[in-house]
């Protein structure tokens, strides 16, 4: 299995009605992509003041393979909604964290 995190630090004039949308867009994508698993979305809610480095709201999505999340990264909806990420990140790319993860069975 492939976790893939991607953490934002959005600019402040992004409104949470904004990220909403962004959010459920990451969601929809279930329904379409094979090997797509599962969405978890949300705020950092660690007691470890700082260490977020700004990178305070994010998902992570879990895929039953590599070529799952391939799959994924190439998918035309995918893209779309990246490019949202990007322009709402501060900072555009250099606001967004992304770390994948191989999860052992």
């Amino acid at each position: 299995m492939i976790r893939h995190c991607v953490f934002i630090r959005f600019r402040p004039e992004i409104t949470r009605e904004d990220k909403v949308a962004i959010f459920d867009e990451i969601v929809a994508l279930k329904a379409r992509l094979p090997g797509f698993m599962a969405a978890h979305i949300g705020g950092n809610v660690s007691p470890e003041v700082g260490m977020d480095k700004g990178f305070s709201e994010g998902f992570i999505v879990d895929f039953t393979d590599a070529a799952a999340r391939d799959a994924y990264l190439e998918d035309e909806e995918h893209r779309k909604t990246g490019a949202k990420i990007v322009a709402a990140a501060e900072g555009g790319v250099a606001g967004i964290f992304v770390y994948d993860l191989e999860i052992a069975d």
